[in-house]
């Protein structure tokens, strides 16, 4: 792997969050006034098919999106669950041992399938110009983490044993974004409120990060 690559690895979540801010500022569409958002431009579409009313395309929209939060955070709290927390926000890939249990039996990478499902969910928020960038910008970076991980995984790698058991206080802890973004838009996505909703992913996403620095502390010793 190339000092590029790792650099970007290590760098991850940084790339990650400033392509969640370029989709929700789409600082391309400053000068034409508020653009509204894929929420409400894709219920509009669907509306305008005929097959049904606005008000009930606005609830297919809502809860396809949620559909997508809940799967997303089952994915990446039960990958984390079997992977670990530490491995999971680890700056450096860790190659030598793949897991093999739980939802890794099923999906080679859960973890990443959970983000772009998430991050699908959280794009009605954004105006629909910056949720078409976001998603494929989004989907292009996790298909190049998906194959970095690939080429760096050494021909002696050899799977964890499956009777591991997993740390689900760990797994809930290190996905509190997840966990609390899906909370948040269950009970209040029936307001139809984006700006609300676009405050939860905020304080969720502070929230997440003093956890993270918090728990990294305690398994540091306090460093």
């Amino acid at each position: 792997m190339t000092a590029a690559a790792a650099l970007v690895f290590r760098f991850r979540v940084f790339i990650f969050v400033l392509l969640y801010l370029l989709g929700f500022l789409a600082p391309w569409e400053l000068r034409g006034g508020h653009p509204g958002t894929l929420w409400l431009a894709a219920s509009t579409i669907l509306a305008r098919g005929g097959w049904i009313n606005l008000a009930a395309a606005t609830v297919a929209v809502t809860l396809a999106s949620l559909a997508c939060l809940v799967l997303g955070t089952v994915l990446r709290v039960w990958g984390t669950a079997y992977l670990g927390s530490s491995v999971m926000r680890g700056a450096a890939m860790q190659g030598e041992v793949f897991v093999v249990a739980g939802p890794y039996r099923y999906v080679r990478n859960p973890l990443y399938l959970g983000s772009w499902l998430l991050a699908l969910g959280v794009s009605v928020l954004m105006p629909p110009s910056g949720a078409a960038f976001f998603l494929v910008a989004f989907s292009i970076f996790v298909l190049f983490l998906i194959r970095l991980q690939e080429r760096f995984r050494p021909s002696g790698s050899h799977a964890a044993p499956s009777a591991a058991p997993p740390r689900w206080g760990q797994a809930f802890l290190a996905e509190t974004y997840a966990v609390a973004i899906t909370l948040c838009f269950a009970v209040l996505a029936w307001r139809y409120n984006a700006r609300i909703l676009v405050q939860c992913v905020l304080i969720c996403f502070g929230v997440s990060l003093v956890i993270r620095a918090l728990t990294s502390k305690g398994r540091t010793g306090g460093v």
